[in-house]
């Protein structure tokens, strides 16, 4: 199976400008694609994986890809999406996370020379005139077909500002500019960008007559068509120190059991057909699937050995044959203590399951803290020294362990 082929069984596309174009391009290795990703943070997230993977296949393919860093288009905020403006960032905070980036995206991307390169539109857009950026491009968009494409709709009620408005020309105008300097003859990205892409296809097109296509990948949902990568509103992180490997494991161990299949289908790299056989499972054994999908997300990220002390953690939680040394673990001190005892509510907030004493009080009014697997239901509850010692597993909620020992 060649990769094109492969990336559709996948279920990985979404939409095309020219599929045989593509197809062509793809299995013949002649792509150099590019994918942009804006520095909003100073970490990748699970909601890049798809980016990251794709680009890993293709360039085991043959092909090229050019990691864009967003220096400038991070100064602006893509609207789509969004129902609100993006948080302005300085200079500096993006050049920051743009390191970041780079770190992490050496785990996924072969950057050695003559293979992938990491580009940044600052090095371009910062430079360019405003009166010379109209003149040169300003012509060739029309603000009635603009205003139609759907990364504007949702911004449209709340009011969509000048500011943005003008992101798809920027992204378009890094295709055109990359397409000349770099050879860059595909553009690939999150489906929600289709608008953003076909801006830049038709740049190139009415600039250059030249044919660019542009691919997006399906975007990675639950069964309820929620986004995945998050979870209690939180992102998930590719950085440990923001999202532990424990943790990191945990989300993926538990994605409902209509989309570990899925999953395992678009982020792995598993063979299609042993993925097909898992899709046969049944009752207990999807939780194996599961396993095998959070052990290779998390080998992929942390490597083997963080993914290994994950999994003997997390199994640690439903048999007594687990290692819960391999469990988020906060190590207290006798300060941490009054009177030899600490309350069930500075437990929670010095663990980190709660922000505050106040939430950590609706934590157990609702029933959702658990402690060596008996539930708490007295916020006045308190733990021993001796219990400490001997180490709790608190259980927030279904899905977060932690344990606490002095």
């Amino acid at each position: 199976m060649q990769i094109f082929e492969e990336l559709e069984a996948r279920g990985l596309i979404a939409q095309t400008t020219d599929k045989e174009h593509l197809r062509d391009l793809f299995n013949n290795g002649k792509a150099v694609f590019y994918i942009g990703f804006d520095c909003t943070a100073d970490s990748l997230t699970a909601g890049h994986f798809m980016a990251l993977t794709m680009m890993k296949r293709l360039q085991m393919a043959g092909n090229r890809p050019i990691a864009l860093i967003g220096g400038a288009t991070t100064m602006v905020g893509d609207p789509s999406g969004r129902t609100d403006m993006r948080p302005m960032l300085t200079r500096e905070d993006i050049d920051h996370n743009a390191e970041c980036f780079r770190r992490q995206m050496e785990k996924f991307v072969d950057f050695g020379e003559g293979k992938a390169i990491m580009l940044n539109n600052a090095d371009w857009l910062t430079s360019i005139g405003y009166i010379d950026i109209l003149r040169e491009v300003g012509a060739c968009f029309s603000v009635n077909n603009m205003l139609r494409a759907d990364c504007y709709k949702q911004r449209m009620e709340k009011g969509l500002s000048f500011l943005e408005f003008n992101y798809m020309i920027m992204q378009s105008y890094d295709f055109y500019h990359m397409y000349q300097h770099y050879g860059c003859n595909v553009q690939v990205g999150g489906d929600d960008q289709w608008s953003n892409m076909l801006g830049g296809t038709e740049l190139i097109r009415r600039k250059l007559g030249k044919d660019a296509p542009a691919l997006t990948i399906t975007l990675l949902t639950d069964s309820q068509g929620k986004k995945m990568g998050k979870t209690a509103g939180n992102a998930v992180w590719l950085d440990p120190n923001k999202t532990s490997p424990f943790d990191f494991y945990q989300y993926w161990r538990n994605v409902d059991d209509g989309s570990v299949i899925k999953c395992l289908h678009m982020l792995t790299f598993l063979p299609i057909e042993q993925i097909n056989e898992m899709a046969e499972w049944k009752d207990s054994q999807l939780n194996q699937a599961k396993e095998v999908l959070a052990f290779e997300l998390t080998r992929m990220v942390h490597g083997e050995e963080e993914a290994q002390k994950a999994k003997e953690g997390a199994r640690a939680l439903f048999s007594a044959g687990g290692n819960t040394a391999n469990m988020p673990t906060t190590q207290l001190v006798e300060s941490d203590l009054a009177d030899g005892q600490i309350s069930v509510l500075d437990l929670l907030v010095k663990t980190g399951l709660a922000s505050s004493k106040g939430e950590g009080r609706r934590l157990v009014q609702q029933g959702g803290v658990s402690v060596n697997e008996e539930k708490v239901a007295d916020i006045s509850a308190s733990f021993t020294e001796s219990q400490l010692k001997e180490g709790l597993v608190i259980k927030k909620g279904k899905k977060v362990f932690h344990k606490a020992v002095l």
